[in-house]
């Protein structure tokens, strides 16, 4: 054990101590710079721009003050270390702007706290991730509905509890993901438009005694709402695990179709070949290609899901008040997962567009299989007038009887239908040969399956149709955000150098 003194004589006797700057501070700086230096700017400009509107600040002050913000090196601030000189990013900045403006660049802390500042940091800098999250979903959403237009008539066997059930087509199950995707997409932009909400002006937590003007600061940020009781506004932290949730659905949701391919890319699939570029060979086996980059995006996305998890739990049982559980120590991970997920949108995008299938290897598998025979049992239904059970029952015996024979759903004869028939009902089936084998082919099987959803080509090009016109409505949604955004950095910048430059 370390005595006091010990621990003085290496920790030092004033803030910050050695170990709490390496573990705490230091981190903090570094994620602060990286991701909360520009909405921090920002925030300094809106707030000095409500101030002079309000009659708070003189026009001498603001424009001393505009002229600091203004000379502030960003790129300096990027690249510095901490250093402890100040505790962190926020006090480095008040430090820089009282060095070139005095003691009145105080005046631009007025009426506004760390807690509503830094909720609102918090909140841009989610919104930013979010709305890149968004844009590279989009971007695979896209990329998937080409996909599908191009193996509209792609048969494959579609699976359930992992067996071989009914045929349908690659393009139905793309357009399966694609819709999961629209999904994820929601979730993604609901919780972009909850977390896009104001706290600047709650101040501590009850706003404050000056006519400051919340609205007008929410504008000049591109909030669409503010988080309106101030309570709320700087103890609320449900964005952040709303967010957390839909990345980590989203995650969750990519991984099990990344499960599918890569068993798709098996020899023993031997349905999906990865093209060159995301692919890597064996040290010592010549003849691997192995399909690497979709077990780095399972494995990375199952690392996104621990970030969100981090977020969920860091807010189990917090106060609900200002509390730094909420604060620097947890939105790294929610800004991470963010990052990650909107990486992997793009690198499965790069994948699925330049994968091969082998188309012949899926329609022999269909042809060969007995996936079609539910197909067979409506059909006898139709031609027999039996009731589906009775129709199931004498199916079931010609597949088994097939396998014990050892032939393929497309090799069964009439005469194997009827055999089966004769034990169930003791009479034979009206049935002909030439249904027989239409029942029995994997692309009627598709063809006739016209209704809403269903695999037939018709059906999927009804739906690419659609999907096509979601895919518009969500990028305009995107781009006007987007705007939004540019637009009121681009005024607040406009206002500050002429403000800085004025006589």
């Amino acid at each position: 054990m370390h005595s006091r003194e010990d621990i003085f004589t290496k920790e030092g006797k004033s803030f910050p101590g050695k170990t709490y700057t390496e573990v705490v501070l230091e981190p903090a700086y570094d994620e602060a710079k990286e991701h909360l230096l520009e909405p921090m700017m920002a925030i300094n400009k809106a707030h000095l721009i409500m101030l002079y509107e309000q009659n708070l600040i003189s026009n001498d002050e603001v424009k001393k003050i505009a002229k600091a913000l203004c000379s502030i090196n960003l790129m300096e601030l990027y690249t510095s270390n901490y250093t402890g000189e100040y505790e962190d990013l926020f006090f480095h900045i008040e430090q820089l702007l009282m060095k070139q403006a005095g003691d009145i660049a105080g005046n631009l802390h007025l009426a506004r706290s760390r807690n509503d500042m830094c909720v609102t940091m918090f909140r841009m800098a989610m919104r930013q991730k979010l709305l890149q999250a968004i844009s590279s979903a989009l971007a695979l959403k896209k990329q998937i509905m080409a996909f599908a237009e191009e193996h509209l008539h792609t048969l494959m066997i579609a699976h359930t509890h992992t067996q071989q059930a009914q045929p349908t087509t690659l393009a139905h199950y793309m357009m399966a993901v694609g819709d999961s995707l629209t999904r994820d997409i929601r979730r993604l932009q609901q919780a972009y438009q909850n977390c896009n909400r104001s706290s600047m002006g709650a101040a501590a937590i009850t706003t404050s005694g000056f006519p400051i003007n919340r609205d007008r600061v929410k504008e000049l940020l591109a909030f669409d709402e503010l988080a309106e009781n101030s309570y709320d506004a700087i103890a609320g932290a449900d964005y952040l695990g709303e967010a957390a949730t839909a990345i980590q659905l989203a995650a969750i949701n990519l991984g099990r179709v990344i499960q599918d391919f890569l068993a798709w890319c098996t020899q023993e699939f031997s349905i999906l070949k990865v093209a060159d570029p995301y692919v890597q060979i064996s040290s010592i086996m010549p003849q691997k290609r192995n399909p690497v980059s979709f077990e780095h995006m399972r494995s990375i996305l199952s690392s996104c899901v621990g970030n969100t998890q981090t977020v969920l739990s860091m807010l189990h049982n917090t106060p609900y008040g200002d509390i730094v559980d909420t604060e620097d120590d947890m939105q790294p991970y929610a800004w991470r997962s963010a990052e990650i997920l909107e990486k992997i949108y793009r690198l499965f995008a790069c994948v699925v567009g330049t994968m091969e299938v082998n188309q012949e290897v899926l329609r022999q598998r269909a042809r060969t299989s007995f996936a079609t025979v539910t197909e067979l049992a409506d059909t006898l239904v139709r031609t027999d007038s039996l009731s589906f059970r009775q129709a199931h029952h004498i199916v079931s015996k010609v597949v088994k009887k097939a396998i014990a024979l050892g032939i393929s759903a497309n090799e069964i004869r009439l005469s194997l239908l009827n055999e089966a028939a004769l034990e169930v009902l003791g009479r034979s089936l009206s049935i002909d040969e030439k249904k027989l084998e239409q029942a029995l082919d994997p692309v009627y099987f598709v063809e006739i399956r016209t209704l809403p959803g269903g695999p037939s080509p018709s059906e999927i090009q009804r739906m690419i149709a659609i999907r096509r016109k979601q895919y518009l409505s969500f990028s305009k949604w995107l781009d006007d955000q987007k705007n939004q955004i540019e637009q009121a950095t681009l005024h607040m910048d406009q206002l500050l150098q002429e403000w800085s430059e004025a006589r």
